[in-house]
């Protein structure tokens, strides 16, 4: 299951920080986002961006919920998964995951619901069946069933890390 998880590597930039030099609340979205344009380049070759000028179709985010489970510092390398939950027809449902570098603690949750969209007609658009049998080889579906579910989940991975050291 492992080769179902997309990732990549980033460091925390002193532009994107706050003042307390963590990672600024809405850039969180920002790094997700150039994450899983990045690993879907990475691992299948299709650029979102391209996509989207040449052939005037793409995805549209409905929904993002987003935890903040422990600060992303400036400078420091962190690991971002991504992981398709569930797919149909015309909608998407991505899991990203901020990591530590070390994958020890989870910094960040994001779900992100996306629909396929046909920028020329201006409504929602099935997937092609080449972007469809990409999403059956990397359906990662999981236990919990609502966000809520998955962030205690990972806050209590956290916090009994947390403890260990200690």
């Amino acid at each position: 299951m492992e080769n179902k998880i997309l990732k990549s590597t980033y460091q925390v930039r002193f532009q994107d920080s706050d003042p307390f030099q963590h990672l600024n609340n809405a850039r969180y979205l920002d790094y997700f986002v150039n994450a899983r344009e990045d690993q879907f380049e990475a691992s299948f070759g299709i650029k979102s961006g391209e996509m989207a000028m040449k052939e005037k179709i793409g995805w549209v985010v409905t929904t993002n919920l987003v935890s903040y489970l422990v600060p992303a510092n400036v400078n420091e390398d962190i690991l971002i998964e991504s992981r398709v939950l569930d797919f149909g027809n015309k909608h998407l449902k991505i899991e990203m995951k901020m990591w530590d570098i070390n994958r020890t603690h989870l910094k960040a949750l994001n779900w992100v619901t996306l629909v396929h969209f046909d920028i020329k007609i201006g409504r929602p658009t099935n997937h092609s069946e080449k972007i469809m049998d990409i999403f059956k080889t990397i359906l990662y579906p999981i236990e919990e069933t609502t966000f809520d579910e998955r962030t205690a989940h990972y806050s209590k991975l956290n916090k009994t890390f947390f403890k260990s050291l200690k």
